[in-house]
């Protein structure tokens, strides 16, 4: 197997993409946070004192979609042209869903901005909520599929 982020001499290089064509790319990545009652009464109520937990999750997923190559190596900075961050709660599980989905029209996917996104959702709601009950845990974030490029579709 070889890896393109190195180069011959083994430092640390980031993917030459001028050579690829610009096309249409997508990417949906989720996760999920479990979390006591109180915190999902709470959450699912607007009753967090910081303020309204899903929307404030959903502003800093997005940012995260734009901030990403700030905050993984090698990774290019995008034109993103949608980012979406969607929730879903299950009373029974205890537990919030998060989804990002993002697109762009470039020369290199945007499968990590997917990840960012939704981990950063993530984080802020566990952030925000803290204060009530820190045994919240933060699991399976995953890509779920992406489209456009190179190496074609993948669904999980």
């Amino acid at each position: 197997m070889e890896f393109n982020h190195f180069d011959q001499e083994g430092n640390a290089i980031m993917v030459d993409v001028s050579g690829k064509e610009i096309t249409e790319r997508t990417a949906l990545a989720q996760g999920n946070i479990r979390v006591s009652r109180e915190v999902f009464d709470a959450v699912a109520g607007r009753k967090v004192k910081k303020g309204d937990v899903l929307t404030v999750a959903q502003v800093a997923g997005i940012m995260g979609t734009k901030r990403t190559p700030e905050l993984i190596p090698m990774c290019h900075p995008l034109n993103l042209t949608n980012s979406e961050i969607t929730f879903e709660l299950y009373p029974e599980e205890l537990v919030i869903q998060a989804f990002c989905k993002v697109r762009t029209e470039g020369k290199t996917g945007v499968e990590m901005e997917a990840l960012t996104g939704v981990s950063a959702a993530l984080l802020t709601i566990y952030d925000m909520c803290k204060a009530i009950d820190k045994r919240m845990v933060i699991e399976d974030i995953h890509l779920c599929e992406k489209t456009g490029g190179k190496s074609g579709d993948f669904r999980f």
